[in-house]
């Protein structure tokens, strides 16, 4: 099965993850499957930076340590990552500034001579690349048009230059499959609220979340999104819960320091059954701990923030579909049960681009809560069967649309008073019952491989793609929950089965996932942790599940 991985390199402010997102997109047009990976320091200019585009005939969702190109624009490109070097890899370099074994460029005097910019170089060796792995001056050519909208003309011309200054030395095999959009999980998780019927989106810029600010933001004029970007965290989520209390899907986006501070917003949210979204995007910590980098390390806080006791759906997709799915499921259950939500995602699944197959999922499309018929005195909170109190906005004329933050009547009046005080702490909980009741008809659970294997592989969040290839080699199976919070138990168990040994597999350093399941009653048999911000690579989780194999 064709399996190619190119890495291209360079200092930061080089184009590098531009350069891979068109390197994927070319691919994209043989009828390649894509997974990038993006590696970068929290500078914007200086430091290390590469992507890994890998393309496959099938699904991938995870890079390989071991590459067939290396497409260096500095020396440390070629420095870095001579370990990833196998028989047969080509190194492709800027021969201007690069000293190496294999296919230079004159890249730097190319740009000169076209009088172009400095940070085209990456055109031009993306050029020899295509010539070098014997890809269609055309495919480029139509690839470049399509994504690159200053001065495309200079760009033609030095790609142009870089293809011609090569000669052919491979020929990547063109698939009979049609092409499928490339999509960040960023991006998706923005698709998948705008089906749902997002109304506004809010969001002080904060990694690995701050693509989903700007990609809505690109598309605002054609959803009549409002996007807004306000002064602080606290400001984001007390914006918000207006947008809610006036009846507009709102969804915002943070990581962990900025969740820190939303805190207490969102536990008013719990208290006032104010809907709300919240894309989480973990990375490590504590405080700022590396910020560009990735990691599992929020679900214990998603699970417990805010303060006292409420419902909460806190999900976790695993690739681009899912993001796209979750996030429309979310917004609709924040809305059909009043209740607050959390997108856990990570890097490695926000940033990282997947060809997306929007048909692999459910549709998505916005569902309405339970509104008010307009009869008798309108109560905010009317206690209801299943805790879901009709929905009227302000405007209400002849009523008051009343939230509060205290413990409160069905009216919204404020009450100390105990029997009541229980009675609606009871209707807000009840809500939650019935919403982990509507999920059992959702996939919230996910298994893969043989259902009948001796070893189980439980992992979430962006863990699924390597899990799932890692384990297949290895025959055993992968259960992958996509809804943390309410767990779905016995879906889980029932994936487990008659699996004699359990793997857990998590990006943090605590084993947080195999701490809830314990909680349970389930016990893993090992747990195999990553938390140096960087995602387990396809060679690396399969050596280490070999050795849990002989567990006994």
């Amino acid at each position: 099965m064709p399996d190619v991985s190119v890495l291209i390199a360079g200092q930061a402010g080089f184009g590098i993850d531009k350069s891979g997102l068109i390197i994927a997109r070319i691919f994209n047009q043989l009828g390649y499957r894509l997974y990038v990976y993006r590696d970068y320091p929290s500078l914007i200019r200086g430091g290390h930076t590469f992507s890994i585009i890998r393309a496959a005939q099938g699904k991938v969702g995870t890079h390989k340590d071991k590459i067939d190109f290396l497409l260096a624009l500095n020396q440390d490109a070629v420095d870095l990552h001579k370990e990833r070097l196998k028989e047969g890899s080509r190194i492709i370099y800027d021969a201007d500034t690069v000293k190496a074994q294999g296919t230079g460029v004159n890249a730097a005097k190319i740009i000169k001579e076209e009088n172009a910019s400095e940070i085209m170089r990456n055109t031009c060796i993306i050029g020899s690349f295509c010539k070098t792995a014997g890809i269609d001056w055309q495919i480029l050519e139509n690839v470049l048009k399509r994504n690159i909208s200053r001065e495309i003309d200079v760009n033609l011309k030095v790609a142009s230059r870089g293809y011609n200054a090569v000669d052919k030395i491979s020929g990547i095999e063109r698939l009979k499959q049609e092409p499928l959009p490339v999509v960040t999980g960023n991006e998706a998780m923005g698709l998948g609220l705008i089906s749902a019927g997002l109304k506004a989106y809010i969001s002080y810029p904060m990694t690995p979340t701050s693509p989903v600010l700007h990609s809505l933001a690109g598309l605002s004029k054609d959803f009549s999104l409002k996007v807004i970007h306000p002064e602080n965290e606290i400001s984001v989520i007390l914006m918000a819960l207006g947008f809610s209390y006036a009846g507009e899907r709102v969804a915002v986006g943070t990581s962990g320091g900025g969740f820190c501070l939303m805190t207490e917003g969102f536990s008013f949210a719990g208290m006032s059954e104010l809907p709300l979204v919240v894309i989480l995007g973990q990375r490590p910590g504590p405080s700022t701990g590396l910020p560009t980098y990735s990691a599992q390390t929020e679900l214990n806080f998603a699970l417990s923030a805010g303060q006292g006791e409420f419902s909460r759906l806190v999900v976790a997709p695993a690739d681009a579909e899912e993001a796209y799915y979750w996030s429309g499921a979310c917004l609709n259950m924040a809305w059909k049960y009043q209740t607050p939500v959390i997108i856990l995602s990570d890097k490695n699944m926000g940033e990282g681009a997947y060809s997306f197959d929007i048909n692999s999922m459910p549709a998505v499309k916005e569902e309405g809560p339970a509104y008010w018929d307009g009869k008798d005195a309108y109560k905010r909170y009317l206690n209801t069967e299943t805790g879901v109190s009709p929905l009227a906005f302000a405007p209400l004329k002849g009523n008051v649309v009343k939230i509060n933050s205290y413990e409160h009547d069905e009216l919204g009046i404020t009450t100390e008073e105990p029997g009541l005080s229980k009675t609606m702490q009871d209707k807000r909980l009840r809500k939650g019952k019935y919403l982990e009741k509507e999920l059992e008809n959702y996939p919230t659970v996910n298994v893969y491989g043989d259902s009948g294997a001796a070893t189980a592989v439980i992992c979430w969040g962006s863990n699924k793609g390597v899990c799932v290839e890692a384990a297949k080699e290895l025959g055993m199976k992968v259960i992958q929950p996509a809804v943390l919070w309410p767990l779905p138990l016995q879906k889980v168990k029932d994936a487990i089965g008659q699996s004699k040994t359990l793997i857990c597999v998590e990006s943090n350093a605590t084993a947080q996932l195999s701490g809830l399941l314990m909680c349970y009653g389930i016990k893993t048999d090992k747990q195999i942790l990553k938390y140096d911000g960087r995602p387990f690579s396809l060679e690396e989780l399969q050596e280490q599940l070999k050795d849990c194999s002989s567990i006994k």
